[in-house]
């Protein structure tokens, strides 16, 4: 369902070893937003929840809320570092339609 590449593996396992709470994982969530597209929400998650998926890769477990699974098949989080600053990229390749007003929507 979810794929991190390396580098979003080592920054997710950098950001939970310096939480202050007690952490587990990763909680990826999708809002769609109509014409705007889905909106990708990256956080800090200490267990799951009913309905979640929960994946693991590379010691970084991944919670998806039920809501969210089908928007995400496919999806690769990767993360960059640029011009000084950093943070996670979604990257997914589930196809888009056009919506009335052209733009993409999922």
């Amino acid at each position: 369902m979810v794929t991190l590449t390396e580098k979003a593996i080592a920054a997710a396992k950098g950001i939970i070893s310096q939480s202050p709470e007690p952490v587990n994982g990763l909680r990826i969530m999708v809002q769609v937003d109509g014409c705007a597209g889905p909106k990708y929400h990256v956080g800090l998650e200490s267990e799951s929840r009913e309905g979640d998926a929960v994946i693991e890769t590379g010691g970084v477990k991944v919670f998806v809320d039920a809501g969210s699974q089908d928007h995400i098949a496919g999806l690769t989080l990767d993360f960059v570092t640029e011009s000084g600053s950093s943070g996670f990229i979604f990257d997914n390749p589930n196809p888009r339609e056009k919506c009335a007003c052209g733009k993409s929507c999922s």
